[in-house]
């Protein structure tokens, strides 16, 4: 079980580039660098309790928890102003208490990580181009996709698509086509010459 002893635990609020996402940062450990997990809906945060209590607040639409940092996606009818007050001393009292943010027998190895492992029937060449791929997302791409409160995870690449999975803030985020086509696809596209194309999978845009 993954839980937090009894601590002052400190929680701030930090907007990113989706309106409807709110970045919940704490000066604790919720799962190891590099890891994370994203909460569509209710039913998908089984293995959550911590999740499963912040979609009790009718306004809340999706979860993702990472290292440090929860970011709570929200419905759209009410101002972050109204709501960050009560999701923040929530998220204080609850990790304070030592409430569980995983049940037991989850694995932080099952949270997906920048790192997913390349389609199994991947030529050789493409098992390589998908390794240098794998090396760029998680030391250049990933950190600053972290930064506003979300993920991006490798998923495949053939014939000179990429395909990447965004999380968290990231889904559903206004800016999340030009972030993923001026940045991230020219950032690939430059350092290696075999990609042709970048494309998101399971993002609503």
């Amino acid at each position: 079980m993954i839980e937090n002893k009894e601590k002052m635990v400190s929680v701030y609020a930090e907007a990113n580039p989706n309106p409807e996402s709110m970045k919940f940062v704490m000066n604790v450990q919720l799962l190891p660098d590099g890891q994370s997990v994203d909460y569509p809906n209710v039913e998908s945060a089984l293995e959550s309790p911590l999740a499963q209590e912040l979609f009790n607040f009718d306004y809340v639409s999706r979860v993702f928890i990472a290292s440090n940092f929860v970011t709570v996606t929200k419905s759209a009818e009410l101002e972050w102003v109204k709501i960050i007050p009560e999701l923040r001393t929530f998220l204080k009292s609850y990790v304070e208490a030592g409430g569980p943010i995983f049940n037991e027998g989850f694995s932080a190895a099952k949270a997906q990580t920048a790192g997913t492992a390349a389609n199994g029937e991947a030529s050789a060449e493409d098992a390589e181009i998908s390794k240098k791929v794998i090396d760029l997302l998680e030391n250049y791409v990933r950190p600053a996709v972290e930064q506003d409160g979300g993920n991006i995870t490798f998923k495949s690449y053939h014939d000179g698509v990429v395909t990447v999975h965004l999380q968290g803030s990231c889904s559903g985020c206004p800016s999340a086509t030009v972030t993923l086509k001026a940045g991230i696809e020219n950032l690939l596209k430059r350092m290696v010459p075999e990609v042709k194309e970048v494309v998101a999978d399971g993002v609503t845009f």
